[in-house]
């Protein structure tokens, strides 16, 4: 029996628009609550890949101005869910990605785009809008972060609906000068250290982690992490300030979509027991890659290309990689210097790296169902979803020891392996020396096939489903409507 209602707020929403994990919890999330009780709406923007994927719709509300522009909020259903869509054509109704232009460049009114966002979801929330209120609204990254202070600057504040800011990445925190205050007709009073102001500027996703009734992070240990400054990026303060509204609920995947027995994506399918479908997944990406046939160790990458993934630490240990006798296959996008020198890598070792910039869901489905190990060198991260795929398709995940990547990964050592409770690889810290032992580790390893596939089917039987996070959230969004 559905007895809470929740609006998710998000700038995507998989599968109508993704650029990270970001979209995949997001989508998730309504499946995950819903046997808990709570009937989840999600809320976002009205990008041209999302407004042309809409079915029957109808106006919930009309804005003559949102922020300086007509809006209007479309009602649909969505894998007969519902979604609410944010249709202004000014701000979303443009070629280009929901925070780029064509040539990879922030919108230069990034700001506005996703205050009207936090202004609207706000509306709804409160039930100013179209909509009966929400019991609890749930906020994701910066980009929803000024929606707690539009509930709690707004008409009818003492009666408003709970919030809770879900913080996926600490390092993109959505900062504008002091010009920007005044398009976001908040009151004065939110110009202030309790409220948007961060640095003499406005903050979004400070914002929302001040003014919040609650604030998560996508695993237990980076609810740790940011507390400290290495992590917290200029926030750690007020995270500790507020520490006793802080929890880290680790993110699940979709094993419905991520299931190797039955993916369309996979030349053949596998399970646990029967792996042997996984050779033939291994030999479509020698060939989608141009790499030489062979039975040696296949590694793959699935990342954006950036400092924050390790990929400079990658670059370098690529030729320690190929000169222990194992392959790569990488696939992802990022900085040009990062792609340029992973394409020198490949140049210098052809049939041995192969290297694809972009991003390719069913190639991503693949390389999990066929390559042996998937490298996450990452500096920092929150919870990764990259990891959980692996374990879910017996790629073993050879990881840095960070955030939720340390919190989902079972190093392979002795007593693990001896317990047969080992899951994958542990580094630590990001640097050549360390990530250059690990793969050697794993080469070992995989010249034990009998100890290799225990280690995949551990793997495999890990509980990485959204089971005990739908929990978690659900029984969060109980104790805000009903505090003890």
């Amino acid at each position: 029996m559905t007895d809470l209602t929740v609006l998710s707020l998000a700038s995507e929403c998989w599968p109508l628009v993704k650029t990270g994990g970001l979209a995949d919890v997001v989508g998730a999330l309504p499946v995950a609550v819903e046997p808990h009780g709570v009937a989840m709406t999600r809320m976002i923007p009205g990008y041209p890949a999302v407004m042309h994927k809409l079915g029957r719709k109808r106006t919930l509300h009309k804005y003559d101005s949102l922020l300086g522009s007509p809006a209007r909020i479309l009602a649909t259903k969505h894998d007969d869910r519902p979604l609410l869509v944010l249709d202004a054509p000014a701000y979303y109704d443009r070629d280009g990605g929901p925070y780029s232009d064509p040539m990879g460049r922030d919108w230069f009114d990034n700001g506005l785009r996703f205050a009207a966002l936090a202004r609207a979801g706000a509306d709804v929330a409160a039930g100013r809008a179209g909509h009966k209120p929400f019991d609890v609204l749930h906020a994701h990254d910066w980009q929803a972060g000024l929606a707690p202070a539009y509930l709690v600057h707004g008409a009818n504040a003492d009666h408003r609906p709970a919030s809770v800011m879900t913080i996926h990445n600490m390092a993109f925190q959505g900062f504008f000068g002091a010009d920007f205050f005044p398009r976001l007709e908040l009151p004065r009073a939110a110009f202030s250290i309790d409220g948007v102001e961060y640095h003499g500027g406005v903050g979004m996703l400070k914002a929302g982690v001040m003014l919040a009734d609650a604030i998560t992070t996508v695993s237990p240990r980076y609810a740790e992490e940011i507390k400290k400054p290495e992590f917290g990026m200029g926030l750690e303060g007020l995270i500790l300030g507020r520490q006793d509204r802080l929890s880290g609920i680790v993110n699940g995947i979709d094993t419905q979509e991520w299931n190797p027995a039955t993916d369309p994506a996979l030349n053949a399918p596998f399970t646990a027991k029967a792996l042997a479908g996984r050779a033939a997944n291994k030999r479509a990406i020698e060939t989608a890659f141009a790499l030489t046939p062979g039975d040696g160790p296949l590694f793959t990458v699935i990342s954006r290309l950036t400092w924050q993934k390790g990929m400079d630490v990658l670059i370098e240990v690529l030729d320690h990689l190929v000169g222990l006798g194992g392959r790569l296959a990488l696939l992802g996008t990022g900085d040009a210097a990062i792609e340029a020198g992973l394409h020198a890598a490949a140049a210098r070792h052809p049939g041995r790296i192969g290297v694809r910039i972009g991003y390719d869901e069913k190639l991503a489905h693949l390389l999990q169902g066929g390559a042996d190990a998937i490298l996450i060198p990452s500096r920092f991260e929150p919870c990764g979803l990259t990891q959980l795929y692996g374990l879910a398709y017996g790629c073993v995940p050879i990881v840095a020891r960070t955030g939720g990547l340390a919190d989902t990964v079972v190093d392979t050592n002795v007593a693990a392996i001896a317990s047969k409770s080992a899951t994958g690889l542990q580094f630590s810290p990001v640097s050549y020396e360390a990530l250059a032992d690990a793969i050697a580790r794993a080469i070992k390893l995989y010249g034990d096939a009998a100890v290799w596939k225990q280690i995949q089917r551990s793997g495999m039987a890990a509980d990485f489903s959204w089971d005990q996070s739908g929990r978690d959230y659900a029984a969060l969004y109980r104790r805000l409507k009903e505090p003890q």
